[in-house]
């Protein structure tokens, strides 16, 4: 690659980096003013590119038409955003945080589906910009206009902002509430018009993003999801609530990205290294560097030592009688199901796919509860299990039985290592090197087509003969299920599980009374991702096949969803979040075309009617009963 084309790559990657940091500012804002980690935030994204697809074609192709309709777009972003936070967020800012995030998540299901509703599942590429349709030449190559225009972008509204915060009395407010928001209510400011007017800013800026994209990408349905991994990602490695700092990032992730793009395969002692293969992963590479050496982000401010949650947990308590009738009179059910495969023949498969969901969604509580250690990323270890199993049958020829028993393993080592690095962060920057390391571990399998296939995955996983009957398999998921959850709950009762509920309640009074919190905590990552493994091995002989998709972020988020659903601060509750979240899911995506946005309904539904979940609500119904009497 010559010089020239690397310093258009430089400038491709200049202009990228004022869409990527619009969309991280505005999320940036939103949690530094209401420590909301906004899921929805790439959604907004999304509705902007959408919204100025139909608004330039509405108000015509001219200069006028063209811009009127950008602004238009992020306008109308901003005034969705004001009415998500007024009716769903205002509600909830006194709900747990992770609570929190359950309902953006459920607002991008339901986003989703109404985009799908109103422009339909075809990519839609907009019209290019009035005047700036073409290319100049820079260094003997051609360089579109528009992208010029953008790199200017992001500089300006770098600069609006500053001025914003910095020299009006609304930005001073937005600074004190950053730093105290009860101090700001109590000399009188209105904080819901404060944080609906922040909550706005923060999803015009999104909307902006999307819309300026519109001569350059496409919209499409994938779009929330993939911006808001960006985004998390710029804001983190530039340091929560800094938006100089997300400036920065986004220019040292967009930049990095278009070089390797640019620089192609390089030839180095025989071996081809292919740089454009790190496009995928390169942002996630440098969060987890930063994040390593720098756990606080390039300019943001080190967080004061402190647990993982914010509030004490309630203790854990072993299993009341009810609980245990239930569960056996549960277990007796199952074992009798297959007496009526004949009549229920799908019945058995949604049976397997409960059992896999629940073993999943415990093996992620055991860190996010009695541990206090939040994952983005847990789908890297269901991924490891999988693609572990497959490989052992199909590449190394190992009998299914070996490759099942083996194939954990593949994961523990995996979060052996994540772990060790992990275990040293906390809060959100916790959460978010999970997501890196997950990415990358995708990245890896996507790319790797000789080994993992690619994007197309490995088939032919099937089970032994001897389980070639589902009611067989069945019987076999459902031993290792139980025995796995309940190998977990006795571990979170013996002295290690007290251990790891120790560090998360008081991390100094553990250490003074000798327990090693981080050695505690890093044996509990091992021991979820091991547990994790398992259920990825069983999904992968029970689907016959495996792909990237088993690794991807949605999973990840799908296990957030169940291990809250449920409740985050029971034992039973993982198990019930699972199976009812994976239930729906099949039940609505079998009933209609839009069963996201009913199944984002129902879980909106569920956090405000139940805001500690499923089993927390039951157990505290039960507790104010037996005070009363």
């Amino acid at each position: 690659m010559n010089l020239s084309s690397l310093c258009i790559q430089l400038l491709n990657g200049l202009a990228g980096a004022s869409s990527l940091f619009l969309v991280a500012a505005g999320l940036s804002l939103i949690f530094g003013i209401t420590r909301i980690v906004n899921f929805a935030h790439g959604s907004l994204y999304m509705l902007g590119l959408y919204i100025a697809y139909t608004a330039t074609g509405y108000f015509g192709g001219g200069f006028l038409g063209f811009w009127g309709g950008v602004l238009a777009s992020a306008l109308a972003v901003a005034v969705i955003g004001a009415l998500i936070e007024m009716l769903l967020l205002r509600r909830i800012y006194h709900a747990p945080e992770l609570f929190q995030l359950l309902a953006t998540f459920a607002l991008v299901l339901v986003i989703k589906d109404a985009a799908l509703y109103i422009w339909g599942a075809e990519e839609l590429l907009g019209s290019r910009a009035p005047g700036l349709s073409g290319s100049i030449e820079l260094l003997g190559q051609r360089f579109p206009q528009y992208n010029l225009l953008l790199m200017c972008i992001g500089p300006a509204v770098l600069g609006l902002l500053w001025l914003l915060l910095t020299r009006t009395r609304w930005g001073s407010l937005i600074r004190a509430a950053t730093q105290d928001r009860e101090m700001v209510g109590a000399l009188g400011v209105n904080q819901a018009w404060l944080f609906t007017s922040v909550f706005a800013l923060g999803a015009f800026l999104a909307g902006l993003g999307g819309a300026l994209q519109l001569p350059n990408e496409p919209a499409s349905l994938n779009l929330d999801l993939q911006v808001i991994g960006d985004a998390f990602v710029v804001v983190v490695v530039g340091g929560m609530g800094s938006i100089p700092g997300a400036y920065l990032a986004a220019l040292l992730i967009a930049v990095t990205k278009a070089i390797c793009a640019g620089i192609g395969t390089v030839h180095v002692l025989g071996i081809d290294f292919s740089f454009s293969k790190l496009t995928l992963v390169v942002e996630f590479l440098i969060m987890a560097i930063v994040l390593v050496v720098r756990p606080w982000g390039l300019l943001g401010r080190p967080q004061a030592a402190s647990r993982n949650a914010t509030d004490a947990e309630m203790p854990l308590r072993p299993a009341s009688a009810l609980v245990r009738n239930g569960g056996w009179l549960l277990l007796a059910g199952l074992l009798a199901l297959p007496l009526f495969n004949s009549s229920f023949p799908y019945a058995l498969t949604l049976s397997i796919d409960l059992l896999i969901a629940a073993l999943f969604a415990a093996s992620l509580h055991f860190i996010m509860g009695p541990a206090g250690m939040h994952s983005f990323g847990h789908a890297a270890y269901f991924g490891l299990g999988a693609y572990g199993a497959a490989l052992f049958l199909k590449a190394m020829s190992l009998p299914m039985e070996l490759s099942l028993i083996l194939a954990p393993a593949i994961a523990g080592l995996g979060a052996l290592l994540f772990g060790w690095f992990c275990v040293r962060l906390s809060g959100v920057y916790l959460a978010m090197l999970t997501l890196a390391f997950s990415q990358i571990v995708w990245s890896v399998i996507y790319q790797s087509d000789e080994l993992t296939g690619g994007s197309n995955g490995i088939v032919g996983i099937w089970p032994a003969a001897w389980l070639a009957d589902k009611s067989h398999y069945f019987y076999l998921a459902l031993a290792v299920c139980v025995a796995c959850i309940l190998l977990m709950r006795r571990i979170l009762f013996s002295p290690f599980g007290y251990a790891m509920r120790a560090g998360r309640d008081s991390l100094l009074r553990s250490d003074a009374i000798g327990i090693d919190v981080k050695r505690v905590q890093w044996m509990a990552f091992v021991l979820a991702g091991l547990f994790c493994g398992v259920a990825g091995a069983l999904f992968a002989f029970s689907k016959g096949s495996i792909s990237p998709e088993t690794i991807s972020v949605g999973r990840s988020v799908d296990g957030l969803v169940m291990v809250l659903l449920g409740g985050v601060q029971t034992l039973t509750g993982p198990l019930v979040g699972g199976v009812v979240f994976t239930w729906l899911q099949d039940l609505l995506a079998r009933e209609t075309e839009y069963w996201r946005a009913l199944l984002g309904g129902i879980i909106l539904l569920l956090v405000l009617a139940f805001p500690q979940g499923i089993v927390g609500f039951i157990r505290n119904r039960f507790d104010r009963e037996e005070v009363q009497q």
